[in-house]
């Protein structure tokens, strides 16, 4: 049997094994709780968001649910639970990860047009909810594109305006490296603060924004189902090498980045650290708490002098599991999720703790809902934004294109042209094990 027949054959299988053996016990047996998976941090704000939306949706439908959240190792998890027949119901979780969780046969196709509310939603988080066999696979729940958050005091300080190019970037972050932008009388903080390290691909990620803002890319799409790697173009190359600048050349990037996951750097951009955080709008509310309304500014990424605009999209979908003894509670709890009031709930206003970045529900007006007039320069850049393209598995992706990323990062002896030739090798590789090339 061919690999592919081979992996059919096994995601088929777990699908059929797995069907009436999840979370709620036989296809009767509703009356039990839905057991709804985050990709949270227990006892986080973030986490009791989530179980607001879901004591919202039980005072509505009269189903009971337990929310799961979970931060570390959420997917090593998922397999186990795979592993012992016994997934949850709904798992909320990373877009980017429908690929990897449809191909192992963890999932329920869902029907856009029977999907209550369905019509409501963004065509493109319904992009992101489809899987590479150009099904639907999940039901959109939120969406982010990336911006750069910064130290508008220390902008001020050195007396600069906000960065229009890539140019004007470099420059700003040098003189936050080198000016003394909290007036301290000590050169000890940075220009950039960036998730560098290869912990689930966080050097690729933080990488991809440039890249798209660049024109560059990491794969292309041909015919349905088929990519070609190309993070050898020379729009890609560019970018990287303009980051490996910053780190080798300018020396403008926090110490300690290649090492370094969002948790880390987190606290490196709240410590004051560093000034230029290129990042996603849900640490929008916990910077203005932990840092200062007055003293952090959310600016537009500039796009690159190869390309843009573009920063990554993504967000997460509400994934229903297959499995479940509770089909119709699973339907139910997803378009309550996607509804304006499920919406609303996510997107817990100003507050910290949104687990709805930007609605992907037209009928929900974000001015309305969050005073913040800075969450708008996000919601802006998701009209160009970039989700990583519906290969079967693109995890193996993000951590390859990561690791050669950070190699050229933390060894400045290392050509980035020539490693991104590697990289390149390497992706087509994968494409080609995926049989996606």
């Amino acid at each position: 049997m061919s690999r592919h027949l081979l992996g059919v054959a096994i995601a088929t299988a777990l699908t059929v094994t797995l069907t009436g053996c999840g979370s709620g016990g036989s296809e009767s047996a509703t009356d039990e709780a839905l057991e709804i998976w985050i990709r949270q941090t227990p006892d986080s704000d973030s986490a009791k968001t989530a179980q607001k939306l879901a004591d919202a949706f039980t005072k509505a439908s009269g189903i009971k649910t337990k929310v799961v959240a979970l931060f570390d190792d959420f997917e090593t998890k998922l397999q186990q639970q795979a592993a012992q027949r016994n997934l949850p119901d709904i798992v909320i979780n990373d877009t980017a990860q429908i690929g990897n969780m449809q191909t192992q046969g963890w999932l329920r196709e869902v029907d856009k047009a029977s999907l209550a509310g369905g019509d409501k939603l963004s065509e493109l988080a319904w992009k992101a909810a489809t899987a590479s066999d150009g099904k639907t696979w999940a039901a959109p729940f939120s969406a982010q594109a990336f911006a750069l958050i910064m130290r508008k005091d220390w902008r001020e300080k050195v007396g600069m305006e906000p960065p229009k190019t890539w140019e004007d970037l470099a420059k700003l972050a040098q003189a936050f490296t080198e000016k003394d932008p909290d007036g301290n009388g000590q050169k000890d903080t940075a220009g950039f603060v960036i998730p560098a390290g290869t912990k689930r691909g966080y050097a690729s990620w933080y990488a991809s924004s440039f890249i798209y803002s660049n024109g560059g890319d990491f794969l292309t799409a041909g015919s349905p189902g088929a990519f070609t790697a190309t993070m050898n173009d020379p729009k890609t190359v560019e970018a990287v090498q303009f980051l490996q600048d910053q780190f080798c050349k300018a020396k403008t990037v926090n110490p300690g980045a290649v090492s370094n996951d969002t948790t880390v750097t987190h606290e490196v951009f709240e410590k004051g650290q560093g000034g230029i955080y290129l990042v996603g709008p849900y640490v929008l509310a916990r910077f203005v708490e932990s840092v200062g309304t007055d003293k952090i500014e959310v600016v537009a990424m500039p796009k690159g002098p190869s390309g843009g605009p573009g920063t990554l999209g993504e967000g997460e979908n509400v994934y229903l599991m297959a499995g479940s003894g509770n089909e119709a509670g699973q339907k139910k709890f997803a378009e309550f999720a996607v509804s304006a009031e499920g919406q609303r709930i996510g997107m817990n206003k100003d507050a910290n703790g949104a687990i709805v970045r930007l609605p992907v529900n037209s009928e929900v007006d974000m001015a309305a809902e969050r005073q913040d007039p800075r969450w708008k320069v996000f919601q802006d850049a998701y009209a160009d934004a970039v989700y990583a393209p519906p290969v079967p598995n693109w995890a193996p992706i993000r951590q390859g294109s990561a690791d050669s990323i950070n190699t050229v990062w933390a060894d400045c002896a290392k050509d980035v042209k020539a490693e991104m030739e590697a990289a390149n090798t390497k992706l087509t590789q994968e494409l080609q094990n995926q049989k996606a090339s």
